[in-house]
């Protein structure tokens, strides 16, 4: 096993930013590349805004995982950033390899609509601008996701929050602690 921070980039950091994979994989022994990959993702945000985290983690057993936390931002920064970070970490392959499918798991609705409905694509068409003409939010974030997903083989599916679904429970921990692990 070779320590994520290895092989991989060490996800964005900047001033109020960290962000670090926490646990320790080799994607080349986690998946045949024949059966997807769930990840779930949440994030969490203390007063939106306010100092916020995001996490991510693979099903069954929530191994690998990532948690990062942003100082001042807003919940739905978070949830971007943590299928951001999911898919920039997931979406990696061995030399010679492809990525695994990977199906995002989320209980949030704009992140997934974004992608169900294709929201990103009138957006794009505007020059990132939505329905009332005004510049899209979070297009910071909205950007490189929807270019990383354009480069794997993704699909989104939503789960409702706090309704008991023990990944969704995981990363929703995972996330909250990231806020206050500053």
């Amino acid at each position: 096993m070779v320590p994520v921070s290895h092989r991989y980039p060490r996800v964005r950091t900047g001033p109020g930013h960290t962000g670090t994979v926490t646990t320790l994989f080799d994607l080349g022994e986690t998946n045949s590349h024949s059966d997807p990959v769930f990840v779930y993702t949440d994030g969490a945000c203390s007063g939106n805004p306010g100092p916020g985290g995001w996490a991510w983690a693979v099903a069954p057993d929530g191994v690998p995982s990532g948690a990062g936390r942003d100082a001042a931002t807003t919940n739905q920064r978070m949830e971007i950033n943590a299928v951001l970070e999911a898919l920039r970490t997931l979406g990696v392959a061995p030399p010679g390899a492809t990525p695994p499918p990977i199906v995002v798991v989320s209980d949030s609705t704009y992140v997934v609509n974004c992608f169900r409905d294709r929201w990103w694509m009138r957006w794009q068409a505007n020059g990132w601008r939505n329905s009332k003409k005004q510049p899209v939010a979070n297009v910071d974030l909205w950007r490189p996701l929807v270019e990383l997903v354009g480069q794997l083989d993704v699909t989104f599916k939503w789960v409702k929050g706090h309704s008991g679904d023990r990944m969704n429970d995981l990363v929703d921990r995972l996330a909250v602690a990231a806020v206050t692990a500053g």
